[in-house]
């Protein structure tokens, strides 16, 4: 006996398989309810705290409820634009659905400027908890923060290039990224550059990422060493100066000046070398004993 049959028998025992009504498209619908009536007001509500929690520490960076686009989709109602399996999936591993070539995933990948989502270490339950929380509970949105000022953008820019250090001793920025300012000494490659980030990702998606990041890398080099509401500001204001006056900056070309620098370098060293050691013994001492060995014998 299948679920439609037990659900028409227990409703009705005179009716013929040709008369039973058509039920299995609203099974989902009568177990969701059945389910909310389990789990009544206070179940409802401890899972939505549940899931703001989770929500608040992972997904509070990129995303918002019910406030807008922020570095990601808002996701209040995602429950009705995605299946609850494929939400699940996508939490866990979005960069594996990215790389496997799922639709969804790289459409929504390139739509967000190509910043693949972390893989968040939430189990199922936990995942379903968060949609409870973004389908009903409270709006949650970025809070709007001051702009920065002239002190402050020349402050976030000794920051970036590390002239001046964080206060909680966190690495300088510079040591990864790299942003085209003349001002600015050349940075890193290991990780993104970030002349046109504040385009890309705005203010909000910025500061959020910088007051709490959500790369492992970041996380692990902050997670004692967070940066201060003063220093975020700084850091923003440096890099919305730097994508609004990025046409007026010449991109570095280090390759040819990095190889002329080194054989230049190289030929000095060299020189200085022959200098220091000018005096010193040309030829084989063993050759020098065997041939006074012969001349005495």
């Amino acid at each position: 006996m299948d679920a439609g049959d037990a659900v028409v028998r227990a409703g009705s025992s005179t009716l013929t398989p040709s008369s039973r009504p058509r039920v299995g498209p609203i099974l989902p619908a009568v177990s969701l309810a059945l389910a909310c009536g389990l789990l009544g007001p206070v179940g409802l509500a401890a899972q939505q705290d549940d899931g703001r929690q989770h929500f608040e520490t992972l997904c509070v960076v990129c995303h918002t409820v019910g406030g807008g686009t922020l570095i990601g989709p808002d996701l209040r109602g995602v429950e009705d634009r995605r299946s609850e399996d494929w939400i699940i999936r996508f939490v866990q591993s979005s960069q594996q659905m990215v790389s496997a070539g799922d639709s969804t995933a790289v459409a929504l990948f390139e739509e967000y400027g190509s910043i693949l989502m972390p893989d968040a270490p939430l189990t199922d339950a936990e995942i379903r908890s968060v949609i409870a929380y973004t389908s009903q509970g409270e709006a949650l949105a970025a809070a709007p923060a001051p702009d920065a000022t002239a002190e402050q953008v020349v402050h976030g820019q000794d920051l970036f290039q590390g002239t001046a250090r964080f206060s909680n001793g966190g690495p300088t920025c510079g040591s990864c990224h790299d942003v085209a300012n003349d001002a600015v000494i050349g940075g890193g490659v290991l990780a993104a550059e970030l002349t046109t980030v504040f385009s890309r990702l705005g203010g909000p998606g910025v500061r959020a990422i910088l007051g709490s990041p959500p790369f492992p890398v970041m996380q692990q080099a902050y997670m004692h060493r967070p940066l201060t509401d003063d220093e975020v500001v700084s850091l923003v204001g440096f890099l919305q100066k730097a994508d609004e006056e990025q046409a007026l900056h010449q991109p570095r070309a280090y390759g040819i000046a990095l190889f002329g620098s080194g054989v230049v370098g190289a030929a000095l060293l060299m020189g200085l070398f022959s200098l220091t050691w000018r005096g010193r013994k040309r030829g084989s001492v063993n050759q020098e004993i065997f041939d006074r060995q012969i001349r005495s014998s």
